[in-house]
């Protein structure tokens, strides 16, 4: 999914699980470690073409045409490898875990990676970055459906804008 839903649905979910808790989780937060996995993953990337790019040294990209990090060069393994670690789930739980033990409390805004994390799994074809969800123990991945279709795109923003009406509708009633 792009980086812009998935820092909605994190914040939405908050958004949800704060009409019925007194300590309120940071929305902020929570929609910044929504987005943390792709910063994770394609921040490096980004810049080395973005460099590239700038400079005329690389071929601005075409987006249908980019599989995984481009194939070629350090830069795309290091993103594949970056990939794999911020889009697991199992890394994801056992830093969540050691977080857990070393401070005594669960940082409730943190499960904005994990839900980025499902997200990815039903929205990511084999086509273009499946999600490693079970890495490093399995390299199973799920061949979902492609967020950057325009239908999904249009449903997927469309629920988004539903979820935050009945959030504000659910807050408007709980006022009164």
């Amino acid at each position: 999914m792009d980086i812009l839903a998935h820092s909605i649905w994190s914040a939405l979910v908050a958004k949800s699980i704060n009409l019925n808790k007194k300590k309120k989780l940071s929305l902020l937060k929570t929609a910044l470690w929504g987005i943390f996995p792709d910063l994770f993953s394609f921040t490096l990337l980004f810049i080395v073409l973005f460099i590239g790019t700038l400079f005329g040294t690389t071929p601005v990209p075409d987006h249908n045409n980019i599989e995984p990090a481009m194939r070629n060069g350090s830069i795309s393994i290091i993103t594949e490898v970056l990939y794999e670690f911020s889009h697991s789930l199992i890394i994801f739980a056992i830093i969540l875990l050691v977080l857990y033990v070393s401070t005594g409390k669960v940082i409730w805004e943190m499960l904005g990676w994990g839900l980025h994390i499902i997200i990815d799994i039903f929205t990511h074809s084999y086509k273009f970055y499946p999600t490693p969800f079970l890495w490093p123990f399995s390299e199973f991945r799920y061949d979902g459906i492609s967020w950057s279709q325009s239908w999904f795109q249009i449903i997927n923003y469309s629920a988004m804008i539903i979820v935050f009406g009945i959030i504000w509708w659910c807050e408007k009633k709980k006022k009164r």
